[in-house]
């Protein structure tokens, strides 16, 4: 069974499959059968740090997917210990398990240095130390692994000109990637440095254009520090 999907939803599903894949995922504390180990890591996002889990085999995979600019893991074991741990943070130290697209994209136009945000993770993870661990969850020294060199992004951060709209039948999108982060990824255009989100490219058909060919996708113009979105789903 196959259903359209309007131009501005950021999924080749349509709502009822999206409800029926989050019946059944971590996301929705709806598996928390899983036996894999989860790992509780630290995101620094420029703005702010945020807490989440992650399976420890996926590695650095899960940052990388939500656009951390750095990151530190500070304990292993259990996935329901890591849900606790995740809430504890949450609760104790008011760190969102969370970030919107519209913070992330604000914090990488002045994304400071390696040396900043490492400081920032090592200071969090200290006050995190501080509290009363849950079972099955194994503390870890934190190391913080810097994930900016992995992007391209700039020191001196990314400052969209403009925004891919939502796309229709046969437009065009060219231009030099100038970096890719997260679902991201900034285009060195005739217009400028423009925002895309791939997300917006779910579900349609794409062919590669001849070369030189001129864009035809609609622009929104952004302010200088980025736009509002949506937030980004926890998994």
């Amino acid at each position: 069974m196959s259903a359209p999907v309007v131009p501005t939803v950021r999924t080749a599903q349509c709502p009822p499959c999206q409800a029926a894949d989050r019946a059944d995922s971590i996301a929705a504390d709806t598996r928390l059968h899983d036996p894999r180990p989860f790992a509780v890591y630290l995101a620094h996002h420029g703005c702010a740090v945020k807490v989440g889990i992650t399976a420890v085999e996926r590695g650095d995979a899960r940052l990388l997917e939500q656009g951390a600019l750095a990151s530190t893991v500070i304990s292993t074991g259990t996935l329901t210990a890591a849900r606790r741990a995740e809430s504890l943070l949450g609760t104790a130290l008011g760190l969102p398990d969370r970030m919107s697209a519209a913070r992330k994209r604000l914090a990488r136009a002045r994304p400071g240095t390696a040396a900043e945000r490492a400081a920032d993770l090592f200071a969090t993870a200290q006050r995190a130390g501080e509290l009363a661990w849950p079972q099955g969850q194994d503390r870890r020294e934190p190391q913080v692994r810097d994930h900016a060199a992995a992007y391209d992004l700039p020191a001196d951060g990314l400052r969209p000109d403009a925004a891919l709209l939502p796309l229709a039948p046969g437009d065009v999108i060219s231009g030099r990637i100038a970096c890719r982060i997260g679902t991201d990824i900034y285009l060195d255009t005739v217009s400028g440095l423009v925002l895309l989100d791939t997300r917006l490219l779910a579900g349609w058909a794409l062919g590669r254009a001849e070369p030189d060919t001129a864009p035809t996708a609609a622009l929104e113009s952004l302010a200088p520090l980025g736009h509002q979105e949506e937030q980004d789903a926890l998994f």
